[in-house]
């Protein structure tokens, strides 16, 4: 199926969730190039053309600064778990269900930084349906997430899938096809195979 098929097969789904709070938040979860994000702004789209007022809330505004990274030596595993602020977004969640108006950063990937407060959800939003990598980790910090979870929605492609959308990926950044699939192994499929292997359950698992 098309993300925007996938996306009206999941909003029914998404309209008939009960919700913990006065918004409904839906976690979409996946590896590196699973087309959560496509999929994630379809399924906004698709709420809203049913009068749901939807949102899409990125994780990558959590993004550690890269001096940060840096000082730690950890610039070449940005996208791990590590490499992000989770308690800061854990706190953000936290605040979605009930609060009029809340602020969030936003990630700019020309100039690779974080802008605070980029993004707003106003008193107008219904539902928020967040995408990102860890959404579903089973780790310390990361999990706390899911007591937050009105309906989680994780997507499971296969690695050589992923693999091969890494590589065109780092091929259109303009990378050499040798520094491509290095830049793919070293680091993305070592996010990726994190995300298969150490999620916690999904309400819908989507195949691909």
């Amino acid at each position: 199926m098309t993300p925007e098929q996938t996306a009206q097969s999941v909003c029914d789904r998404v309209l008939a969730a009960p919700r913990r709070g006065r918004r409904r938040l839906v976690a979409l979860a996946g590896a590196p190039a699973s087309g959560k994000t496509t999929l994630a702004h379809s399924l906004g789209e698709a709420l809203n053309e049913k009068g749901c007022a939807a949102q899409v809330v990125p994780m990558d505004g959590f993004h550690l600064h890269n001096q940060i990274l840096l000082d730690r030596d950890t610039l070449n595993r940005k996208g791990a778990p590590h490499t992000f602020d989770a308690a800061g977004f854990v706190h953000l969640v936290s605040r979605l269900p009930d609060e009029d108006e809340v602020f969030y950063p936003l990630f700019d990937r020309a100039r690779d930084i974080s802008i605070a407060s980029a993004g707003r959800v106003g008193p107008g939003c219904d539902t928020v349906v967040l995408e990102g990598n860890y959404l579903l980790l089973d780790a310390p910090v990361w999990r706390e997430l899911s007591r937050y979870w009105d309906l989680s929605v994780r997507l499971d492609v296969p690695i050589k899938v992923l693999q091969s959308r890494l590589v065109q990926r780092w091929l259109d950044h303009g990378l050499s096809p040798e520094r491509a699939e290095e830049r793919a192994a070293r680091n993305d499929l070592a996010n990726a195979r994190t995300v298969q292997e150490e999620s916690l359950p999904a309400d819908i698992v989507l195949t691909g």
